[in-house]
């Protein structure tokens, strides 16, 4: 539940508290794109590095959403996800601001918000999203060809850990209830 804020000292904890959250998001936008620098600078379009027997790094690009959905369309969707990231990123940014005293819930956004801004910073650079991390289970070959993953990035990363602490947070607040 949010807790309403007023009086001097608290707003200013809670303009606080944004500025963690804000700084949270940056480091993460930060991680994204230093290691799809590296990703970039150092792969081609398709190569791979064996890692482990479930793991590799690989350099794929993403022109749709999440699992390449929409990514066969024909260019329409990259002003549309990046719109999308935008309205998103200033939508969370609100709700950050809205409910600074609750941790879990601000981490979550936090999280979301530095992952958006990742993705939309590469589709604005590059026109797709730079995937790299490529992981493969033989037992998951009936849902993913070969058994692998979809490629995805930090910027991802972060988007599902937020997801996640999302639905904890949302559990744990029913529950308290």
């Amino acid at each position: 539940m949010a807790r309403a804020y007023r009086g001097g000292s608290a707003s200013s904890s809670g303009g606080a508290s944004l500025l963690l959250w804000l700084g949270l998001a940056f480091i993460v936008v930060l991680a994204d794109q230093f290691t799809k620098v590296l990703i970039t600078g150092y792969y081609q379009l398709g190569d791979s590095t064996f890692v482990t027997n479930f793991f590799n790094i690989v350099r794929a690009h993403n022109t749709g959403a999440a699992f390449s959905f929409l990514a066969g369309a024909s260019g329409w969707q990259r002003w549309f996800f990046t719109t999308l990231g935008c309205v998103a990123a200033c939508v969370i940014i609100w709700m950050l601001k809205s409910h600074p005293g609750q941790k879990l819930f601000s981490f979550a956004m936090a999280c979301i918000l530095g992952g958006a801004i990742g993705n939309v910073i590469d589709r604005v650079v590059h026109g797709y999203v730079v995937d790299f991390l490529d992981f493969h289970w033989s037992w998951m070959s009936p849902v993913f060809s070969g058994g692998h993953f979809p490629a995805f990035n930090v910027a991802d990363s972060a988007i599902s850990i937020g997801a996640a602490c999302l639905i904890l947070d949302e559990l744990l607040r029913v529950r308290k209830s």
